[in-house]
């Protein structure tokens, strides 16, 4: 009977195995409805969210657009001429406090670099509720852009507003859309205008741990004139702001490392909202040391796939989306709505599998990583389980796989991997 029943579960578990790595279950007419009937839940909730709030406050107490209230504080005190004050947490509370009045004591820290506050500059020239929604218009509008150059199949057109990540992105009033813009228009410019994409990348100084993996991707990939464009763009704009405000705001922003650090280290945010592998150890009880040990180890795995790029010096396309894949899980600080720039990398996969057709384990894996912003918070702060982790690293590795491999050999060139 042990015998048997152990025959039994193998031919189970081989059928899970198949069952998932085939995904037959998940046709094109199936995942059409499946984005037909989440968009209709997702515009359901946005709009109640919205019409159920008091004087941009959400029932919950929250200022609408929550995070955007840092922005617009910043914005405030620098068009008052005190910018060094965004970075004093008392002064810059303060602000907030006149943002949204009616809102919970919750306090929304500012720790970008002062490039990001030349981007924020204008915002508090408008009142709190207008100035977030034109934030999300023009940023959404740049996200919207990168996206459906890359998807420009009517078909593609509800799934990229449908993503769960987009949701919580505008819900957060954060810049996710201004990323995942930055890091698209270096997927499309890579290859013809490879100086208009490092200037693209230099943008992203304003949210330096996404683009810990960049340099050395670039270097790898022989992309001279990128990294070279990116270093000088990064520079130029960090010159910007110090023109602009002064050294003091440079000084201020330094002084509050200590700040970011703790929000890390002492769970400020909470490691349920992140999904890294820092997070990831902290929410299942290690220590900082171990977490970053984890990071880092991580780090070091990412570095494997330097040759491999060294290799097959992948074209623009493919190795925007392997540079976007990486800059997930090489960051440490990394929170959920942060996973809209897993957008770019999944655009390319469908894009390449439209022409080549889907690889193992590939549509099992986009449907995770499309749904996974809807349960990740929820299952990690209910059960304790971090699911970010090992959904970025089973996107990276069929984004890889496809990216670093050559063409068959029964295609032509202009079917193979990516629309480069």
């Amino acid at each position: 009977m042990s015998g048997q029943g152990a025959g039994q579960g193998r031919r189970r578990a081989g059928r899970l195995v198949v069952f998932l790595r085939d995904a037959a279950w998940l046709s094109a007419e199936r995942a059409q409805a499946y984005v037909r009937v989440l968009a209709v839940m997702l515009a359901i909730v946005a709009v109640g969210w919205v019409a159920l709030s008091r004087d941009g406050v959400t029932v919950a107490g929250f200022p609408l657009g929550s995070d955007f209230v840092s922005f617009w504080a910043a914005s405030g005190l620098a068009l008052d001429g005190r910018p060094a004050a965004a970075y004093d947490p008392a002064a810059h509370y303060a602000v907030q406090r006149i943002a949204v009045p009616a809102t919970d004591e919750s306090y929304y820290a500012f720790l970008y670099p002062p490039v990001f506050l030349l981007a924020c500059l204008p915002l508090a020239a408008l009142p709190y509720l207008w100035s977030l929604t034109l934030w999300l218009g023009i940023t959404g509008l740049a996200y919207w852009r990168c996206l459906r150059a890359l998807l420009p199949q009517r078909w593609a057109a509800l799934p990229i507003l449908a993503y769960p990540a987009v949701l919580m992105n505008a819900g957060h009033g954060q810049n996710g859309f201004l990323s995942t813009a930055c890091f698209g228009a270096v997927m499309l410019a890579l290859d013809r205008r490879p100086v208009l994409a490092g200037m693209a990348f230099g943008g992203l100084v304003f949210k330096p741990h996404l683009a810990v993996v960049v340099p050395v991707a670039l270097a790898a990939a022989g992309r001279w004139r990128t990294l070279i464009a990116a270093a000088l763009s990064a520079s130029a704009l960090c010159l910007l702001s110090w023109l602009v405000f002064g050294t003091a705001v440079w000084r201020g922003f330094l002084a509050q490392t200590a700040l970011a650090r703790a929000v890390l280290e002492q769970d400020l945010v909470g490691p349920a909202k992140m999904v890294s592998p820092f997070a990831a150890v902290r929410l299942l009880g290690g220590g900082v040391g171990t977490a970053y040990a984890a990071q880092i180890a991580v780090g070091l795995a990412l570095c494997g796939l330097l040759w491999g790029i060294r290799r097959a010096r992948p074209c623009g396309l493919d190795l925007g989306a392997l540079m976007a894949a990486m800059a997930a899980l090489a960051s440490p600080f990394l929170l959920d709505y942060d996973l809209v720039l897993l957008a770019l990398p999944m655009a390319w996969l469908m894009a390449s599998a439209q022409r080549t057709g889907f690889r193992p384990w590939e549509k099992t894996v986009l449907f995770a990583v499309f749904v996974a912003p809807l349960v990740i918070r929820t299952v990690s702060l209910q059960l304790e389980v971090p699911l970010g982790p090992p959904v970025l690293a089973a996107l990276l590795f069929v984004v890889a796989s496809r990216a670093l491999s050559p063409c068959e050999p029964n295609q032509s060139s202009a079917s193979c991997a990516s629309p480069c």
